[in-house]
């Protein structure tokens, strides 16, 4: 890796490992939505923390499910249609997000957690024994 973003926009926190963890998840039904939340990912020692920022989005319409070592991050809102905005610019979802993150192996499905507090829905990747692994150096002889 050069240090600079990878092809889906993550860019990596160090070079230890070769893991692609977060990499794209596209395949057979892959959309991408028209408007977005951001998302920040932190990799820790024993868990990748996963930062949401779906502000106006009520964790009751947030939705998180995995499928296929893919988690899905869903939200939906209900807007009154007459009161909808009319933007001269919009940059963040109003009806509906969708994030989709890769595991790529590295993450125990079973043990995943969130929260979400003042539009921030942070969510717990706990790694799976093999992604906590160091790296090893192996010497040239």
């Amino acid at each position: 890796m050069n240090g600079r973003c990878n092809h889906a926009g993550f860019a990596p926190g160090h070079h230890r490992k070769a893991h692609h963890f977060a990499g794209p998840a596209f395949g057979p039904g892959f959309r991408r939505p028209k408007y977005n939340v951001p998302v920040n990912i932190e990799e820790k020692e024993q868990y990748f923390e996963v930062t949401v920022y779906a502000t106006g989005f009520a964790k009751e319409n947030i939705k998180l499910s995995v499928t296929e070592d893919v988690l899905y991050i869903t939200g939906t809102r209900t807007i009154d249609e007459n009161a909808t905005p009319n933007f001269t610019k919009q940059e963040f979802p109003v009806k509906s997000f969708e994030r989709v993150i890769a595991l790529n192996n590295q993450v125990d499905a079973v043990g995943i957690s969130a929260t979400q507090q003042n539009g921030v829905l942070v969510i717990m990747l706990p790694k799976t024994a093999a992604a906590q692994t160091p790296a090893q150096e192996i010497t040239i002889a």
